[in-house]
């Protein structure tokens, strides 16, 4: 059973982690991050992948949250502040009044990531992706539909930020993900994954698409999209609509998409 230590005072060093959360998110964590919420709590005690360090909860939701506690390490402390307290420590009104801080996994690279995949696969490979909202979305859709990886460009933004973190109700924290370094088409390729893009003036309709058993689906920001070139060198498809209308948000486009290579392909 973690250990429960009462914090009466905003500026115990103990805690030092939690203070100011949302300035902190903009200068980055030094290899932890922050989650919020119940919900993602209960997807950070439940996977090996990131090591969460502590807990800090309004007393007020220790006992419905204690399933979830008992199943932390021993050694874990979880702290437990009054509300007036917890959102002093936190810049703001906490109202979900559960935040941990976790450490980050140790990144992977690319290649060895996608090298792990079986002989079906399927593959998020994201562009660009700046808006943090977006970012939970998507991965929220890659748990949903069972993606076994997702590949990110060096100009998408940090997907285990607090938002998009609990955008996503914890699927940032399952979903295997890597940084490519390079071209993401060749280094899809070169792993035997068909790279399929997502276009308003994509060459086959979505529903029409057969995919092979290792597909990559690739999208772009909201706006821009993906780049010609690299739409160029992939298979395109679109999602039909209404007329007057082309575009649908990544987040959206992505649960379609991805529903229709998971089952299609099964």
């Amino acid at each position: 059973m973690p250990d429960f230590i009462s914090i009466d005072d905003p500026a115990d060093p103990r805690i030092e982690a939690y203070r100011d959360i949302r300035e902190r998110d903009l200068v980055g964590r030094r290899g932890l991050f922050v989650a919020e919420g119940e919900t993602v709590l209960r997807v950070l005690a439940g996977q090996q992948r990131h090591r969460p360090l502590s807990v800090l909860i309004a007393p007020k939701r220790r006992l419905k949250l204690e399933p979830i506690l008992q199943t932390l390490p021993d050694d874990l402390p979880v702290y437990l502040a009054d509300q007036p307290v917890l959102d002093a420590i936190a810049g703001f009104e906490l109202h979900r009044g559960i935040l941990a801080i976790a450490e980050r996994a140790p990144a992977v690279a690319a290649n060895d990531l996608l090298a792990t995949l079986g002989e079906r696969a399927l593959v998020m490979a994201l562009s660009g992706i700046g808006n943090h909202d977006n970012m939970g979305g998507l991965f929220r859709n890659a748990a949903a539909f069972g993606v076994d990886a997702v590949l990110l460009d060096g100009a998408c933004c940090d997907p285990l930020y607090r938002k998009a973190i609990r955008v996503s109700v914890g699927g940032v924290l399952t979903v295997p993900f890597a940084t490519a370094q390079g071209d993401m088409v060749e280094t899809l390729l070169r792993h035997g994954l068909e790279p399929v893009a997502l276009s308003p003036a994509g060459e086959t309709a979505l529903h029409r698409f057969v995919p092979l058993s290792r597909v990559a689906l690739l999208l772009g920001a909201e706006g821009p999209g993906l780049p010609a070139e690299v739409l160029a060198r992939c298979r395109t498809v679109s999602i039909p609509m209404a007329g007057g209308f082309d575009s649908l948000n990544v987040a959206t486009t992505s649960g379609i998409a991805l529903h229709h290579l998971r089952t299609a392909a099964s």
